[in-house]
């Protein structure tokens, strides 16, 4: 050991005792036979053993993290550790060897934890069937006769290490033995003895065979149905594949016979509520087979549209053929107050004429499983990628594009009814995934300090600001104001998992929109995006999960459901339902559609409880008017797929504009380059730019433990680590979490040309 460790202070401060959640203390790691052991503080949390040079420095860097359920724990002499795992080794060092002992004792506990954990957890992929009932009883079964076995091999190991030690003690005394009368009947006993072993050795041998056949038996049979799973698998895969062909085929001759099918058209309704006699009567002949009570992933509602006759009809859900009519749009319902029914965005035409295109995307190959393979598991913004998985724009200008139908907030702005209002909100919600659809490629990670603006209050009405306001956890916060009556603000983190074949964005934070006028104040949270096909395949994009949104001024609730994709789903793909209910829970509109191409709406008139559905529960169906369109999808431009599928909108994002601030997207170089085919020269630029934020972080960790060591002396000084320009934490008083929102100045300094205060990061 160094003499710095020799001549150290006891290695734990305020650890709590083996065995708890967390566990922390001082310990030497061995560096280099330069540096010898250094002083080092470790925190084990979870099954992983972190350390740091500093107590400070948990809240920023960590220095090296280890997994213990793959771990091998080793102690070479009285204080030292040595912890062993996927070729990395850490020699560890305690102060005293209780100290040593205290540490193994908790690494022994968390390593057995995290391997129960790991041995537990459920495999997310889901490309296995859950086990039926059953089979899942008769397993159980089995492994409680094993189990009982196991105790019975074990017990007479017992027995037998009880009367060998016996045994042996008699032939011991045997030995020792003068008098003949007493060696008689010492040997009476040895002969007890070992007929007490011989019956308890039989009774091993036995259980150990019935073990052996019991097993044998079991494996056999496991094996015969694993086989026949793969068979009825690989089976199954050829039907899809037949399917898919047989799909595309019919697609191929839809396409090639137009004029047939204009011919079959149903002709449009003429009045208002009605049905067409012709349309009616195909959906009241396979009724039967288009409602799909027992679907595991259906809604749990029904919906009945009303007619004029009364005659109503069925369906699984209200997209615009339940209405018996085209579906109209929303400002031509007879149910929307009238000072909804003006469109908005579109009574201002742009003064700028903003460009249309951007240069086409270059074809250049890249192996991405040479890249991936070893990044299974890992934070994907961790991951250093080349530009070749990129699109020219930045997580901060993708965060802005949610305000691609900022039209829709326009519209609720003006709605009397919060209820109309709360449909136009999910609406909107719901269009932000729709330039998702084709949009595989990553964007750029952003700098911390690096920030977005988009100006449209000319032509819209409205100021958007993104900035990154932290690095690790990524996180960036957002703030638009529009002169038309709303405001919304959001700060979100990012969490990604690739998993191999997939890869799962989680989006952590809530989105607050609040309307001027009325004081509505609404907030919801963004669903988990999962991008397929990440090794063999085209690469797709699916949204799943609940999205729920409350109006905290009048506690009036919208519950959305986005539906996961499946191949043996009769549903529409990427389809949203929806239901919007008062304070009370009272239903009164039902929503609908995709979120990739439109939503409607439908106004409750009457509800009631309906029949049992496969899981024993009522499905309520609702009785409605006719759906009205509350939202379109607008159409790509043209030449989309050669210039990252981008839309109108987002064509225009990475445009140049005057007086931005020096840290806006629109500036960084490996950006601009990749943007203009360049990319050789992007990924260059990119990694100088990581490296310069990582010398960054080093200087600022220094200043840290500068800081923290004046703080020891009287004339010490605090240090408040790094602060955003243009954000600030406040905690919000509706849902109780402490966020960055927007505390000003921007659009003053950008008035003045004034950005001394932004950070130098490109």
């Amino acid at each position: 050991m160094s003499d710095q460790a020799k001549g150290s202070a006891p290695t734990s401060a305020a650890a709590p005792a083996p065995g708890s959640d967390t566990y922390k203390g001082w310990l030497f790691k061995w560096t280099n036979y330069l540096k010898g052991y250094q002083r080092r503080w470790f925190v084990l949390s979870n099954g992983l053993l972190s350390y740091y040079r500093t107590q400070a420095e948990m809240a920023h860097t960590c220095r090296g993290t280890i997994n213990l359920a793959t771990a091998h724990i080793d102690t070479e002499d009285a204080c030292n550790i040595v912890l062993s795992s996927g070729g990395r080794t850490y020699h560890l060092k305690a102060s005293t060897e209780v100290e040593r002992q205290r540490w193994v004792t908790a690494l022994e506990l968390a390593k057995a934890k995290a391997i129960r954990m790991m041995n537990d957890q459920s495999d997310d992929s889901g490309d296995e069937e859950p086990t039926s009932q059953s089979d899942r009883s008769e397993i159980q079964g089995t492994l409680k006769t094993l189990v009982s076995k196991l105790d019975d091999l074990s017990t007479c190991n017992d027995l037998i290490a009880k009367h060998g030690a016996a045994l042996q003690r008699s032939l011991s005394e045997l030995e020792g033995l003068r008098v003949p009368v007493e060696g008689g009947e010492k040997i009476k006993a040895v002969n007890e003895r070992a007929t007490l072993f011989r019956i308890t050795s039989n009774a091993m041998i036995n259980a150990c065979r019935d073990f052996l056949d019991l097993a044998e038996t079991h494996s056999r049979r496991w094996q015969r149905a694993l086989q026949y799973e793969r068979e009825q698998r690989a089976h199954l895969e050829e039907t899809i594949e037949q399917l898919a062909k047989q799909h595309n085929s019919l697609e191929r001759a839809w396409r090639e016979a137009p004029t047939l099918a204009a011919n079959t058209a149903s002709p449009p309704a003429t009045d208002k509520g009605s049905e067409r006699p012709l349309k009616e009567e195909a959906s009241d002949e396979d009724e039967d087979t288009e409602y799909f009570d027992a679907m595991e992933d259906s809604p749990a509602f029904i919906t009945v549209t009303a007619t004029e006759n009364t005659q109503h009809r069925r369906s699984q859900s209200n997209l615009s053929e339940a209405s018996g009519g085209h579906p109209n749009d929303w400002n031509q319902d007879d149910h929307v107050s009238p000072s909804c029914n003006d469109l908005a965005g579109k009574e201002l035409q742009p003064r700028r004429r903003r460009r249309t295109h951007v240069p086409d995307k270059p074809n250049y190959s890249l192996n991405l499983w040479s890249i991936m393979k070893n990044c299974i598991g890992k934070e994907l913004s961790k991951i250093p990628m080349p530009v070749n998985f990129n699109e020219p724009l930045s997580m901060l200008q993708r965060l802005t594009e949610d305000l691609e139908y900022h039209e829709l907030l326009d519209k609720a702005a003006r709605c009397e009814s919060s209820l109309e209002q709360m449909c136009l909100v999910a609406a909107f919600s719901i269009s932000s995934y729709s330039t998702t659809v084709h949009r595989t490629a990553k964007p750029f990670n952003p700098l911390l300090g690096e920030s977005y603006e988009l100006d449209r209050r000319e032509e819209y009405g409205y100021r958007s600001l993104c900035e990154q306001v932290s690095h690790h956890p990524p996180a960036a916060s957002h703030h638009v104001i529009s002169q038309r009556g709303w405001t919304l603000w959001q700060e979100i983190t990012i969490a990604s998992k690739f998993r191999g074949k997939y890869i799962s964005i989680m989006p952590l934070g809530a989105i607050h929109l609040q309307f001027q006028s009325s004081g509505n104040h609404y907030v919801w949270r963004k669903v988990t995006s999962t991008v397929h096909n990440i090794i063999v395949g085209k690469l797709w994009i699916d949204q799943s999960g609940d999205i729920e949104i409350v109006n905290h001024r009048t506690k009036e609730t919208c519950q959305l459901k986005f539906l996961p994709y499946s191949y043996f789903s009769r549903e529409v793909p990427r389809k949203v339902t929806g239901v919007v209910a008062d304070s009370g829970g009272q239903a009164h509109y039902i929503l609908s559609g995709t979120w990739d191409e439109k939503i409607e709406s439908a106004k409750i008139v009457q509800s009631s409880r309906g029949g049992s559905a496969s899981e024993g529960k009522q499905k309520t169906v609702y009785q409605t008017l006719s759906p009205k369109l509350l939202w379109k999808k607008y159409p790509l431009p043209e030449n989309a797929e050669n210039m990252y599928h981008f839309s109108a909108l987002a064509l225009t994002l990475n445009e140049m504009e005057d007086g931005v601030a020096i840290s806006d997207s629109r500036m960084r170089p490996d950006q601009r380059l990749m943007e203009a085919g360049r990319w050789d020269e992007a990924n260059s630029e990119k990694q100088r730019l990581e490296e310069k934020q990582r010398a960054v972080r080093r200087r600022r960790e220094a200043e840290v433990t500068d800081a923290l060591d004046e703080e020891c002396d009287d004339s010490g000084r605090e240090y408040e680590g790094y602060q955003p320009v243009w954000f600030h934490q406040k905690r919000n008083s509706i849902t109780g979490e402490t966020n960055f929102v927007y505390k000003g100045g921007y659009w003053e300094a950008k008035d003045r040309q004034d950005w001394s205060m932004c950070p130098s990061i490109f």
